[in-house]
C-alpha cells in the first residue's frame, strides 16, 4: 500500500466498509485525522504518519484479507446488523466461526436467495458493486404469468423505472408453465429491488429470485445457508475480474 492515499480508500482498505459507507462516515464528521474532524472526501493522508480515528477509535490497516461466499437463504438480511433483531448474513458467519469484522458486498433482498460475498476488503467490494467495473451477476427468476417476446425485448433494452432507466441486460427464457415463466437474467448493475421492479413494470410479479453466479463463478457446492472462504483459484479470478491483479 502506498503511504499516500485518499481517506475514503484508506478506510475501505482498513475493512471499515464499502467506499460508500466510508464516505458517509466522513460526511457525518465522524472521521478524524490527527484529532481533527475532516469532511473532504478527496483528503489525502500519509498512512505511515497520520493518525486516523472514527468516533475516537483508531483505524488500523487490515493485513489479512478475507473473502467468504454464502448461499443466502430467504429471510436473512444482507446487512451487518439489524435493530429489529432479524437474522443477518454476518450472524450466519459468526455462527460458522468467522469472527473477523466483515461486511456484505452489495445486497440481496430479504426474500432473494443465492450467492453473496462477505469481506473485509473495501477496494474489492467497491469494484464488485460499482457499474463502472461491469462485473456480471447472473440470476434465475420465476415470475407470474406467461412472458411475451415483446416483454423480453423491452427488459433487454432497459426499463424506465421512474427514478432511473435500467442498463441493457441479457435475458433468456428458460421455460413456461401454466401460470409462471422462468428466466435467466444477467446484469452488470444491481440497484435496490431492480429485477422485481423491471418485471413489475410489465405486470409480472417475481415469485422467486436467486443469484446463481458472479462473473463466471457459480459456487455450485453450496447448499442454502452454507458459507466458506474462497479457494485460491476463486479469489484469483475475483481479483482478476475486478482489475486488482
Amino acid at each position: 500500500m502506498s503511504p499516500r492515499m485518499r481517506i475514503n480508500r484508506f478506510l475501505a482498505s482498513a475493512g471499515i466498509g464499502s467506499r460508500r459507507k466510508c464516505e458517509g462516515l466522513i460526511k457525518e464528521g465522524r472521521v478524524q485525522v490527527n484529532d481533527e474532524a475532516i469532511s473532504e472526501l478527496a483528503r489525502f493522508i500519509d498512512t505511515d504518519s497520520d493518525r486516523v480515528t472514527i468516533d475516537g477509535r483508531i483505524v488500523t490497516v487490515v493485513v489479512d484479507r478475507m473473502i467468504l461466499v454464502i448461499n443466502k437463504p430467504a429471510g436473512v438480511l444482507s446487512t451487518v446488523s439489524d435493530d429489529r433483531g432479524r437474522k443477518t448474513v454476518i450472524a450466519l458467519a459468526r455462527e460458522s466461526g468467522f469472527e473477523e469484522r466483515l461486511f456484505p458486498v452489495g445486497r440481496l433482498d430479504l426474500d432473494t436467495t443465492g450467492i453473496l460475498l462477505l469481506t473485509n476488503d473495501g477496494d474489492l467490494a467497491y469494484r464488485l458493486t460499482h457499474p463502472r467495473y461491469k462485473i456480471e451477476k447472473r440470476y434465475l427468476v420465476t415470475v407470474e404469468g406467461l412472458i411475451e417476446d415483446s416483454t423480453l425485448k423491452s427488459v433487454r433494452a432497459g426499463v424506465d423505472l421512474g427514478d432511473y432507466v435500467s442498463m441493457p441486460c441479457t435475458v433468456e427464457l428458460k421455460g413456461r408453465s401454466k401460470n409462471t415463466s422462468t428466466l435467466e437474467i444477467r446484469l452488470k448493475e444491481g440497484k435496490k429491488r431492480q429485477i422485481r421492479r423491471m418485471f413489475a413494470e410489465s405486470g409480472h410479479r417475481v415469485v422467486e429470485l436467486k443469484r446463481v453466479a458472479l462473473g463466471d463463478l457459480e459456487f455450485n457446492d453450496l447448499e442454502q445457508g452454507d458459507i466458506r472462504t474462497l479457494t485460491d483459484e476463486e479469489e484469483f479470478r475475483i481479483r482478476e475480474l475486478t482489475g486488482l491483479l
